[in-house]
């Protein structure tokens, strides 16, 4: 079931890997539907569904809008199109390739996850006719009804991501950009953000200036994917920053240090950073906080070695 979040807007949780971890959202407006991510191919019915309960159908989607081309937010476009035969996808212009033909992102991801834990988790990709695409210019406005949805290109977590500026209801999609904010953490009403430095594009400079634009919005609510909504989010953009440092510390530190054990080392620390600060925002133990983060811990330690990586090219 949809949870309304105001503005005719609505939160729906996409199932993966249980409740909680990932959402997306669909906006109404005079008849017309956007929705923001998709999840995967396994999250179609629950949009559908969302979609029923408005009393509207797929016809009137008008816009698919993924904040990146990452398979947690986007790889149940296709599907999701192929329902909506009047919706357009809009999405950043680096990522609409992924999207047109996503045999490589499949591949790619099918070697790193397995075939069986891809498909358990994901589906099969289904490729998007260029003719109902749309690469969104950055500052770029789509009409909804009689509302404007604004995409913003904010790279950072990775180099395609755009977030969606509901400039009515004063909501920021904001994909990963604002972090992660999973509901356990948000101990009396205190919540915590975290970064998300996943493989291959985590840039901390360009993450900072993305976050600057994001707020001279003056968003009254970000709405991020992982997980739900963030009130007033201007009190709680410096904490996302320090946690963007800290990654970005752990991994100066091994930069001086022998590559051999770098893998098993910047797991260990990233996941001494997210578990304190899990524990610190919950009344969790320590396993039942690294359980929430099990998939961040890997994915933030791979980000931040492809980082370094990338780094040491630069530098020869």
């Amino acid at each position: 079931m949809a949870e309304a979040i105001g503005h005719d807007s609505y939160l729906i949780d996409t199932g993966l890997y249980g409740p909680q971890h990932a959402a997306c959202y669909l906006v109404a407006d005079h008849d017309e539907l956007a929705v923001i991510d998709t999840g995967t191919r396994h999250t179609l019915p629950r949009i559908l569904d969302a979609v029923a309960a408005l009393g509207a159908s797929p016809e009137q989607v008008r816009y698919v809008m993924p904040t990146h081309v990452h398979l947690d937010h986007a790889s149940g476009s296709g599907v999701l199109m192929q329902a909506c035969p009047n919706a357009t996808l809009v999405v950043h212009p680096k990522g609409l390739p992924h999207m047109v033909d996503p045999a490589k992102l499949q591949a790619g991801a099918t070697a790193v996850y397995g075939e069986q834990a891809f498909q358990r988790d994901f589906g099969d990709l289904m490729p998007i006719p260029e003719q109902r695409t749309h690469a969104a210019a950055d500052g770029e406005t789509f009409e909804l009804g009689r509302r404007q949805l604004q995409f913003i290109h904010t790279p950072g977590h990775a180099n395609h991501h755009g977030c969606l500026f509901d400039q009515a209801g004063g909501h920021l999609y904001t994909g990963d950009t604002f972090g992660l904010g999973y509901r356990q953490f948000r101990r009396d009403g205190d919540v915590l953000l975290v970064a998300t430095t996943t493989p291959v594009a985590f840039d901390p400079d360009a993450w900072f200036d993305s976050l600057e634009r994001m707020m001279a919005l003056d968003p009254s609510t970000c709405c991020l994917t992982h997980f739900g909504c963030v009130d007033h989010p201007q009190r709680l953009v410096g904490r996302l920053r320090d946690s963007i440092q800290a990654h970005v510390d752990i991994a100066l530190e091994e930069e001086t240090r022998d590559s051999d054990g770098r893998e098993q080392r910047l797991t260990d620390a990233v996941d001494r950073l997210l578990v304190e600060a899990g524990r610190r925002h919950s009344h969790l133990s320590a396993d039942a906080v690294r359980t929430i983060f099990a998939s961040d811990i890997d994915l933030n330690a791979q980000g931040l070695a492809i980082w370094l990586a990338r780094r040491a090219r630069r530098g020869a």
